[in-house]
C-alpha cells in the first residue's frame, strides 16, 4: 500500500514536504498536485521509476515525460531559450501551460523526442508543488494522471487511493484539483502552435 500524506494547500507542513523529498530521492513514484490535475512524478533520470509510471499509465518508451521545474532560470539548464522565448515563458509561468523546447545535453536521451530532440517543460502555479520543487533542488520528471480508459485525469485524491494505492509509493493529498490536463504549447518553430488545449488560455501566445 502507498503512503497518503495531507499537505495544506496554501501552507505546506516543511516536515512533509521534506518527507515527500526524501521519497522521491530514494527512486519512489508519487502523485502530487499541480495548478491543473493531479500528475505522477519521480526524480530526474530514474529510469526504473520512470518505466514504474509508463507501466500505470499503459504507455511505450516513446512517451514524453514533463520536466516541472520550479523557475525560469531552472527551465533554461534543460531547454534552450531565446529572448523571445524567454518573454512568452514569463508571461506564462507560473501557470498551466506545457512548454515543448528545444532540450539542452542536461536532459537524458532517453527523454527527449527520438527525433526532434525536445522536452515538455512546466512551472505550476501550486503551493505544494513549487515547495516539493524547492525542497528537492531539481525538475520533477512528471506525466499527468490519467489512466487507461479514462477521458479525463484523476482529481479526486480519495479516489486516486482506491485506484492507485498498490501501484505508487506516495499520495499527496493537496485538495480537490482541476479535471484538466494543462494547455500544451510548441515553441521550436517560428510561432507558437497550440499541441492540445487545456486548463491554460492560449490565446494570448498563438
Amino acid at each position: 500500500m502507498s503512503h497518503f500524506l495531507q499537505i495544506h494547500p496554501v501552507n505546506p507542513q516543511p516536515r512533509l514536504i521534506g518527507q515527500a523529498v526524501e521519497r522521491l530521492s530514494a527512486g519512489e513514484v508519487i502523485v502530487y498536485p499541480t495548478d491543473s490535475s493531479y500528475a505522477l512524478g519521480c526524480r530526474l533520470g530514474d529510469k526504473a521509476a520512470a518505466e514504474r509510471i509508463r507501466h500505470i499509465r499503459q504507455t511505450d518508451r516513446h512517451h514524453n515525460f514533463t520536466l516541472v521545474c520550479r523557475d525560469l532560470s531552472e527551465i533554461a539548464t534543460y531547454a534552450k531559450v531565446d529572448n523571445r522565448r524567454y518573454r512568452l515563458l514569463k508571461a506564462a509561468t507560473p501557470g498551466p501551460f506545457t512548454f515543448i523546447l528545444q532540450a539542452t545535453h542536461e536532459v537524458p536521451r532517453r527523454l527527449q523526442h527520438p527525433r526532434r530532440k525536445t522536452i515538455g517543460i512546466r512551472v505550476p502555479d501550486n503551493v505544494i508543488a513549487r515547495a516539493l520543487l524547492a525542497e528537492l533542488g531539481e525538475p520533477i520528471m512528471s506525466c499527468t494522471l490519467i489512466l487507461p480508459g479514462d477521458d479525463w485525469p484523476l482529481y479526486d485524491p480519495e479516489e486516486i487511493e482506491e485506484r492507485l494505492g498498490s501501484d505508487v509509493d506516495l499520495i499527496i493529498d493537496g485538495g480537490p484539483g482541476q479535471r484538466e490536463p494543462t494547455t500544451v504549447i510548441d515553441l521550436t518553430g517560428d510561432a507558437p502552435e497550440l499541441i492540445r488545449p487545456g486548463l491554460g488560455d492560449a490565446s494570448p501566445f498563438l
